[in-house]
């Protein structure tokens, strides 16, 4: 073998397979191996030919072909055949690689950034394909861009004739695909079942937080009231003090003017909320206000690098409800033409990511695609607040444009109408999703956690198999290298010279390429 093909980055170990099995170019494995065509004007109205591209591979190795491009029909030498295999050979290095059989008699071409292979007689051609999309699932291709050839493609040059792969007898690469087959088979169902969990996860979590906005989640302070016989306060009462609150520090930082009393939300077409809740709106509940940063461009140098936070809308989507970690920070220049918001600002996304939501565990500046809630009253109401605009996402995007940068504006917040809990009512519906929440997110992580693991199994089963490890060899199967002389010999009578091979194991000749 070559220097090359005993790198750690090869992910099959080439030097020790089973008795019958050979090492060989891809090339030296296929009748051709040919590059598609640009494809000029698509079209999306279903005339002509599907042109396949880079994303009609998908990262499992299969076709899909549920986004095609149309094209107006080509030569016959650029279609796909059952049988041939299909290569991504550019796009973008860490996708080069992916790989899948064509196991169909649709009619169907493929562009310049796919390449065909058309494996030889006794070359069975998912066995290829699984091999090949191996080599990409370990990384190999992305090493192979990065260090041997061009990083935005690999030729069908360098495809047939640099990249070995491991060969077994024709019969076991048939035992070998029927189990990759059916191990996967089972895995796929795995799969299945826990993206089920996780849809049934995500609408449990919805359900939740409804539950909780609507009063359901947990008794209300007016039944508990009138269950122990006692008084209790209304959210009417706790809305007036903060109204209060906020009017009397006003008149003490000594603003002029006249002071204005926030618009209270319209609730003629509102449903009816359960006893002792009342409608306000968030500018009622305490200061909305955007961020700011004046300053362009953006990524001035000066701005950056000093001890004041900044986040962006990223960072409050990734948040879980808390915002506990920054990726910049603001110099004093920075600071200068932003504002710095205090801890336990309920920080709203308007752009991007509209309408995510996360409370500040530290002062901080951040942008005007991002608007500040602020109560420093009552905290708790803060955390509902938090919770309750996450149950309103799916209707605020619908205020948003249909632009390529949807966003929603300030004004769009003011009207949001809260249905507002009595004080003693948010401390129970706040510990109550807290708990459920938290279990949710134990099986949200478990799934994950399996979803993982099955795709370091795929892998384990792929290379058992390219190393010969995944079924049993039969003594009986003719060997590999005289498959390989006899494509060998086939390939040269088409091109009309004399054939030859190499002695003993290793990657020779290539296929034609074009």
């Amino acid at each position: 073998m070559t220097e090359f093909e005993q790198s750690e980055h090869y992910p099959i170990d080439l030097d020790h397979l089973p008795k019958g099995w050979e090492v060989a170019w891809v090339g030296d494995l296929c009748q051709s191996i040919q590059s598609g065509f640009a494809s000029g004007e698509h079209n999306s109205d279903g005339i002509g030919v599907p042109h396949l591209r880079p994303m009609n591979v998908d990262r499992g190795g299969r076709l899909n072909l549920t986004e095609v491009k149309h094209v107006l029909p080509s030569s016959d030498a650029r279609r796909l055949a059952r049988g041939d295999v299909l290569f991504n050979n550019t796009n973008s290095p860490v996708l080069i690689g992916k790989t899948c059989p064509i196991m169909t008699d649709r009619e169907l071409a493929f562009s310049n950034h796919m390449t065909r292979l058309r494996p030889g007689e006794g070359i069975d051609t998912r066995f290829l394909a699984h091999e090949l999309h191996y080599l990409w699932m370990a990384g190999f291709f992305l090493h192979k861009c990065q260090k041997h050839v061009n990083q935005a493609s690999i030729s069908t040059d360098v495809l047939a004739s640099t990249v070995p792969l491991a060969v077994p007898p024709t019969p076991e690469q048939q035992r070998i695909v029927a189990a990759i087959e059916d191990y996967f088979s089972r895995l796929d169902q795995a799969v299945a079942l826990l993206e089920r969990v996780q849809r049934n996860l995500k609408r449990y979590r919805a359900s939740v937080l409804k539950a909780a906005v609507e009063g359901r989640l947990v008794p209300t302070e007016a039944e508990l009231a009138r269950a122990e016989g006692r008084d209790y306060e209304p959210a009417s009462v706790l809305l007036q003090r903060i109204l209060e609150e906020r009017r009397r520090r006003w008149k003490a930082e000594g603003r002029r003017g006249t002071y204005k009393e926030p618009v209270a939300p319209d609730t003629s077409n509102l449903p009816e909320l359960p006893e002792g809740w009342c409608w306000a709106s968030l500018p009622q509940l305490g200061e909305l206000n955007r961020g700011k940063s004046r300053h362009r461009p953006r990524n001035d140098a000066r701005l950056l690098g000093g001890p004041y936070p900044f986040i962006q809308t990223g960072e409050v989507r990734r948040s879980e409800g808390f915002i506990e970690t920054h990726d910049a920070t603001y110099s004093e220049f920075g600071l200068a033409q932003s504002r710095l918001w205090p801890k336990g600002t309920l920080c709203i996304t308007i752009a991007a990511n509209i309408a995510a939501t996360g409370i500040l565990k530290f002062d901080a500046c951040f942008p005007d695609s991002v608007v500040g809630f602020l109560n420093t009253e009552e905290p708790l109401l803060t955390r509902y607040l938090e919770l309750f605009i996450r149950t309103e996402r799916d209707e605020l995007t619908r205020f948003a444009p249909a632009t390529a940068q949807k966003n929603i504006n300030l004004e769009t917040l003011r009207d949001v109408a809260v249905p507002l809990p009595p004080a003693a009512e948010q401390v129970r519906l706040v510990g109550e999703i807290d708990r459920q929440l938290s279990v949710i997110r134990q099986l949200e992580a478990s799934a994950e956690l399996g979803i993982a693991r099955i795709a370091r199994t795929r892998q384990s089963i792929l290379k058992w198999a390219f190393e010969g490890r995944l079924v049993d060899q039969d003594p009986t199967d003719e060997p590999a290298h005289v498959l390989l002389d006899r494509i060998r010999a086939e390939r040269a009578t088409r091109q009309g010279a004399p054939s030859r091979r190499k002695a003993g194991r290793g990657p020779t000749r290539r296929a034609e390429v074009g």
